[in-house]
């Protein structure tokens, strides 16, 4: 499919999805089974090698908002300019959405780079980095080339972050620690309560920094989950709140995300972004991203959806799973990962990497609630010859 037809599908899909919201049929209120009354449509094209459901990344597949879309192809005119002024803006725009001065925020390429910033501006032989053993690999990566000790906490018998045992492993340690969690986590979904990450946060224990990562924290659904943006807005000078525009807003291949915290942190971090700038099409997407109320509303009832159909799908199995808050699902399997690996990349389908020591789970993300669909009734042709 050309690229002016992939946009034109995603701006119908838009158009039609948003017009159910605004007309009241919220999809996650659609009456259940979902599997059996989600069609494929005439027009769906069937996966191939050539051209695969790709539900292995965690990407947001709708596209970035038809408004998005819009301003980055006119910005491609200016853009033999550097976006100096628009850096600024962007930052404004956050600062006043987070009720923090513009210097509580600095602009990164993506979440990850913030990871890496903060891990470099704090790294010393004496710091540990204290990571449960199952998430986002990047804090470990960047801490273990820049000479930090590194303390992996073992996850629960139910993958949940076990934030009593990080707790213990700052406690018994003498240096400095930089706690990392990745909230809600990847790649398990699953959140870690706001009232205990909260009470940790609030003790304030001694030469602690809490690394916050929100990358997936708009589809968190869970009344127990709560982001640790009203923390900053209070004062808390021990948290660093990483955030991206590549998963709800779409923009993966944009490299937009910023960090939050302080300005005392902030400067901090400033010296290891230098000169950075990042694209002037995706500053300029994010801008408008942020205003889009009825493709935030959409991404959300999309992702929703998808969550549900393929949810329905392994119940049917009956295939465990962590529950889920984001745009993936960490389930069970009863057979190697690579053989199911490779059948689904046979049936059109790349699903997610391994994730020791979770060597029997399954991360798939989230595709549109079409792609699901097709996703979820492979699984069940899967589930009859055993190859699940």
């Amino acid at each position: 499919m050309a690229d002016s037809d992939k946009t034109n599908t995603q701006r119908r899909q838009f158009l039609k999805f948003s017009g159910m919201l605004m007309g009241g049929a919220a999809v996650s209120g659609l009456s259940q089974p979902l599997l059996a009354k989600t069609q494929l449509s005439p027009t769906f094209t069937p996966p191939s090698a050539d051209n695969p459901i790709r539900i292995n990344f965690n990407e947001n597949p709708l596209g970035m908002s038809p408004k998005a879309q819009a301003v980055a192809k006119e910005t491609i005119a200016i853009s033999n300019r550097y976006p100096m002024k628009e850096m600024f803006e962007l930052r404004k725009q956050l600062a006043d959405q987070y009720g923090m001065p513009e210097t509580a925020v600095i602009l990164t390429l993506g979440a990850t780079e913030g990871i890496r910033v903060v891990i470099e501006a704090l790294a010393a032989a004496n710091v540990q980095l204290v990571a449960p053993e199952l998430t986002f690999s990047a804090a470990e990566d960047y801490a273990r080339s820049n000479g930090m000790k590194i303390t992996r906490v073992p996850m629960t018998k139910t993958w949940d972050i076990d934030l009593a045992a990080m707790k213990k492993a700052v406690a018994d340690y003498k240096g400095p620690s930089v706690v990392y969690l990745v909230n809600p986590n990847n790649p398990t979904g699953a959140i870690c309560k706001a009232a205990e990450v909260e009470a940790w946060i609030n003790s304030k224990p001694a030469n602690t920094l809490f690394m916050m990562d929100e990358a997936y924290a708009e589809f968190a659904d869970d009344p127990n989950f709560r982001s640790v943006a009203p923390l900053l807005k209070a004062g808390a000078d021990n948290v660093i709140l990483l955030k991206t525009f590549s998963k709800l807003f779409a923009m993966a291949g944009m490299r937009v995300g910023y960090a939050v915290a302080t300005p005392a942190l902030i400067a901090k971090l400033q010296p290891k972004i230098g000169d950075n700038l990042l694209n002037y099409c995706g500053i300029k997407a994010a801008m408008v991203s942020l205003k889009d109320e009825a493709f935030i509303k959409y991404s959300r009832a999309s992702n929703d959806t998808s969550r549900k159909i393929l949810l329905q799908a392994l119940n049917a199995l009956n295939i465990s799973y962590v529950p889920s808050n984001t745009n993936f699902i960490f389930h069970k399997l009863n057979v190697p990962l690579k053989e199911y690996q490779e059948h689904m990349k046979q049936a059109g389908i790349l699903v997610g990497r391994a994730f020791p020591p979770a060597d029997d789970y399954c991360r798939v993300s989230l595709g549109t609630p079409e792609e699901m669909t097709y996703v979820a009734k492979v699984m069940l042709e899967f589930g009859k010859k055993g190859w699940i």
